[in-house]
C-alpha cells in the first residue's frame, strides 16, 4: 500500500510542476488515495478540511493579509523609506542598508516578495543610482532583498508553515528574527565593501536631526506596528491571532482615517483583492489536509525515512540534501504551494534525524527565499525583469553574487541552530562522568518533552518549552550501563544555557 501511495505522490508532483492548479492536485490525490488504496469513505477529506477551521493560528492569515494589502495600497512604503533614510542613510553603505531594511519590513508586513519589488522598486532604484551605485548593483540588491523579510513577523509563510507542521506560530515568529538579521548583515557587508572600494565616489545621505524628527512624526502611526507585533508575541501577551486582529484594526484606522491614503469607498475593493489570495491559500490548504492525512495513514513519511537512512546517516548530510532539494523546489513552485506540498513529508523525516521543527521551518523558508532568485525560473527574477524592463538573461548575470552571499547565510543558519532556537528554546549542555571524572557513554531522557539523547558523555541539545516566555521545570533522567540511574529536576528557560555536570556511581549490584 505504501508503494502505491509513493507512486501517487510522484504523479502528483509531476502534475503540480506541469501547472495544474494545486488545490485540484491535492484533491485528486486524496480522492484516489482514500477511495482506491485505503478504501475509506471519501467524506474523510471534508472532515479533515473542517478540522482545519479549529487551528488557532488560521484566523491570522486573512487578517494579516488584509493589513498587508492596505499598507501596500497606501503611502506607507514612501514614509517607511523616508524614515530609514533619515536614521541610517548617512552611514557608510547606508543607502544599500536603507534598501535592505525597508524591503525586509515591507515584505514581512505584506507577506509577498513580488509585491515588494513592484511597490518599492520604482522608489529604491533612483535613490541607489543617484547615490552613485551602478545600475547592475542597484538592480541586483533590489531584486535580492525582495524575499528576505519572509523570516520576520508577521510573515504569511511562517503562519502557513506553523499550521501545516503543527508548530506554534509565535515561536516561529521569534525564531526567524536573528536568521533574518544574519542575511541582512551579510548583504550589508558586501554593500559596505562596494561602498568603500574606491572605484567610484558614493554619496551618503546627510545626517539631519530635523529630518529624523520630521520623518518619525510622518510615520508615527506606522512605525510602532512591527515593534508591537514582536513585543506582543515575544512577551506572550498576545497570540498570533490576537496580534493579527489588533494589527488589522490599527492599519485600517491609520491608513483610512488618519492618513486618508485609502478612501472609505475603496476599502471594499482592497479587502476583496486580499481575500482572493486568502481564498486560494485556504482552497489549497483544505484539500492538502486530506491528502496529508492519507500519506500519514499509509506511513509514507516513515517509508521515506527508512529509504533515506540507507543513504543518509547523519544530520549534517541530511541538511545538505535537504537544502539542495528545497532550492530546486523554490525555483519551481511558489512558497505557499511548496509549504503545503513538501512540509508534511519532510517534517517527520527531519524529526527522526533529531532536527527541531522550529529550526527546520526557518531553514525551509530561507531556502525558498533563495529559490525565488535562482535561475532559470526563480519567480522574483521574472518580476524584476518585468518591473524594470530588463532582459531576463541580464537579471541572471547580476543576481549571481547575491545568491552566493545568501547561500553563505543559509549555511550559517542551517548549521548554527542557536540563531533560530536561542530565543525560544532552553539550551542544555551536560557532561556525564564516572567517579574518576572520566566521560562515559550515557543516555539523557526528558520524558515530559519526549527527548532521548545518547552520547559519549558530552551532550548539547535544545529543549522545547510549553510556553517559551516562561521557565519550566523538567525531570532529567541520566542512564549508563553498569551505573546507577540519576534523576534531577531542573528549571529550563529560553535564552539561557543550563550547564549540568553529572557524576554517576557504579551499580554495585551488577558486580562491577
Amino acid at each position: 500500500m505504501a508503494g502505491a501511495a509513493v507512486l501517487i505522490l510522484l504523479g502528483l508532483f509531476i502534475l503540480a510542476f506541469s501547472g495544474v492548479p494545486l488545490f485540484a492536485v491535492m484533491a485528486l490525490g486524496a480522492l484516489i488515495g482514500f477511495y482506491f488504496i485505503a478504501q475509506v469513505d471519501i467524506a474523510v477529506i471534508i472532515q479533515e478540511a473542517y478540522k482545519l477551521s479549529s487551528a488557532p493560528a488560521l484566523i491570522a492569515i486573512p487578517l494579516f493579509t488584509l493589513a498587508g494589502y492596505i499598507l501596500a495600497e497606501s503611502k506607507a512604503p514612501e514614509r517607511l523609506l523616508r524614515l530609514t533614510k533619515a536614521y541610517i542613510g548617512w552611514l557608510p553603505g547606508g543607502v544599500p542598508l536603507v534598501v535592505l531594511v525597508t524591503t525586509s519590513f515591507f515584505t514581512a508586513l505584506t507577506g509577498a516578495s513580488g509585491i515588494t519589488i513592484v511597490a518599492l522598486g520604482g522608489l529604491l532604484m533612483p535613490i541607489l543610482v543617484k547615490a552613485g551605485y551602478s545600475e547592475k548593483f542597484s538592480l541586483g540588491i533590489v531584486t535580492a532583498t525582495g524575499a528576505i523579510g519572509l523570516l520576520l513577523p508577521p510573515s504569511l509563510p511562517i503562519i502557513l508553515y506553523g499550521v501545516i507542521a503543527q508548530v506554534p506560530v509565535n515561536e516561529l515568529f521569534i525564531a526567524g528574527i536573528i536568521p533574518c538579521i544574519v542575511m541582512i548583515f551579510i548583504l550589508f557587508i558586501y554593500a559596505f565593501v562596494v561602498s568603500i572600494s574606491g572605484r567610484s565616489k558614493f554619496q551618503k545621505e546627510k545626517f539631519s536631526l530635523r529630518e529624523i524628527l520630521s520623518s518619525t512624526k510622518a510615520a508615527i502611526f506606522e512605525v510602532p506596528l512591527p515593534l508591537f507585533i514582536i513585543w506582543g508575541i515575544y512577551t506572550g501577551k498576545f497570540t498570533a491571532a490576537e496580534t493579527a486582529t489588533i494589527a488589522v484594526v490599527w492599519v485600517i484606522i491609520a491608513e483610512i482615517f488618519i492618513y486618508k491614503d485609502i478612501k472609505v469607498r475603496d476599502f471594499p475593493k482592497v479587502a476583496k483583492e486580499s481575500m482572493l489570495l486568502v481564498g486560494a491559500i485556504f482552497s489549497i490548504l483544505g484539500m492538502a489536509m486530506g491528502f496529508t492525512n492519507f500519506l500519514i495513514d499509509q506511513e509514507v513519511p516513515q517509508k521515506l525515512f527508512e529509504i533515506s537512512r540507507k543513504f543518509i546517516e547523519s544530520k549534517l548530510t541530511f541538511f545538505i540534501v535537504l537544502n539542495t532539494f528545497l532550492l530546486v523546489v523554490g525555483m519551481l513552485m511558489d512558497i505557499f504551494s511548496a509549504i503545503v506540498v513538501v512540509v508534511p513529508l519532510i517534517v517527520p523525516i527531519a524529526v527522526n534525524y533529531g532536527i527541531d521543527p522550529v529550526h527546520l521551518g526557518i531553514v525551509f523558508l530561507a531556502n525558498l527565499e533563495i529559490g525565488y532568485l535562482t535561475p532559470p525560473v526563480g519567480l522574483n527574477l521574472f518580476i524584476s525583469s518585468f518591473r524594470f524592463g530588463k532582459p531576463i538573461t541580464y537579471i541572471y548575470k547580476l543576481i549571481v553574487p547575491y545568491i552566493l552571499l545568501l547561500i553563505v547565510a543559509l549555511l550559517i543558519i542551517t548549521y548554527v541552530p542557536q540563531f533560530s532556537l536561542k530565543l525560544v528554546r532552553g539550551e542544555i549542555i551536560a557532561e556525564v562522568t564516572d567517579e574518576k571524572g572520566e566521560f562515559i557513554p550515557a543516555k539523557v531522557k526528558v520524558p515530559e518533552a519526549g527527548i532521548e539523547v545518547e552520547g559519549k558523555g558530552k551532550f548539547k541539545f535544545f529543549l522545547p518549552l510549553p510556553d517559551f516566555t516562561k521557565p519550566h521545570r523538567y525531570l532529567f533522567v541520566f542512564e549508563a550501563y553498569g551505573y546507577q540511574t540519576v534523576a534531577q529536576e531542573i528549571k529550563v528557560e529560553a535564552r539561557r544555557t543550563e550547564k549540568l555536570r553529572i557524576r554517576m556511581e557504579r551499580n554495585r549490584q551488577s558486580g562491577e
